[in-house]
């Protein structure tokens, strides 16, 4: 069994983070906008993977890398019992304060209410591989090793279980792959870290992972996202609420790259002067066999 702070580790995102007031203030800015702006356009995603799996009042849900828990919330509405980890501070915590249990690392915080961290799966409901469903919907391409986050997320989940991962679709059905670009582009080239969001759309890379976690793949599909937003400043304030631009951020400075962002943005700004990219993402599915 994978230990806490493996877990936690693995979950977190690769982006760099300032531990003086600028970054801080950035972390909280960047939080708010993610719960306001920018989680709403993944509904249709995360609704997907719901409705695919029949998550109902008999499924337990650990969202791995939740953020500020709304897909949490769309699965608590169809009657599951819902948990998750979110290792940034400012998302678990307006997580928290929409009723969610959302903590920063699974096995200590599930262990103190009477699971046994280092045992083996199946056990009692407060252990922590207790789950039928365990999700990464948006975490797994922005991590350094994203092999350990399915592995754990195998770990996680009961035997029999299902196993739901999120990553961009192919980079030529996505209109916001431009935008993203800058990320990598304005970046430290030396530290640049592990975000690259279309690594995981080639063919056959997620269903690699999935075997080597000793997971049985189950299907999955792709599904429109569309990224609309209701002028040019929630624009670029949602996708900078990603997290995936803070490295650029720290190497040419925040008005760089809200300047080369806005730019990105001006192709897909409509007469009204809304903005609208539409995205396509992609689901896989895989089961924990019971043997």
């Amino acid at each position: 069994m994978a230990s806490a702070s493996a877990v936690s580790t693995t979950v977190s995102t690769s982006l760099s983070t300032d531990s003086g007031g600028t970054g801080r203030t950035r972390a909280r800015q960047r939080a708010r906008d993610w719960a306001e702006i920018q989680e709403r356009m993944l509904v249709p995603l995360y609704e997907a993977v719901y409705d695919r799996l029949e998550v109902g009042p008999a499924t337990s849900v650990l969202g791995l890398g939740c953020r500020s828990g709304l897909a949490l919330l769309l699965a608590a509405g169809r009657g599951a019992e819902v948990v998750g980890l979110e290792p940034e501070a400012e998302l678990r915590s307006l997580a928290q304060d929409r009723s969610l249990r959302v903590m920063g690392d699974v096995y200590r915080e599930m262990s103190a209410d009477g699971g046994d961290g280092g045992s083996e799966a199946g056990g009692s409901a407060a252990h922590p591989a207790a789950h039928s469903l365990v999700t990464a919907f948006e975490h797994l391409s922005c991590i350094a090793d994203p092999l350990a986050l399915v592995q754990d997320a195998a770990r996680l989940t009961l035997p029999g279980g299902h196993v739901a991962l999120a990553t961009w679709g192919p980079p030529e059905r996505c209109e916001s792959a431009a935008v993203l670009g800058i990320a990598r582009r304005l970046a430290d080239p030396l530290r640049r870290g592990p975000y690259a969001p279309f690594a995981l759309s080639v063919p056959g890379a997620v269903e690699q992972m999935v075997a080597r976690a000793g997971l049985r793949l189950g299907g999955g599909g792709r599904v429109l996202c569309p990224f609309a937003y209701p002028d040019l400043e929630s624009a670029v304030r949602g996708l900078l609420s990603m997290g995936v631009f803070d490295a650029a951020a720290d190497y040419s400075g925040q008005r760089q790259v809200e300047k080369e962002v806005t730019e990105a943005l001006h192709p897909y700004r409509r007469d009204d002067g809304s903005v609208r990219m539409l995205n396509v993402f992609r689901y896989t599915v895989a089961e924990r066999p019971r043997q």
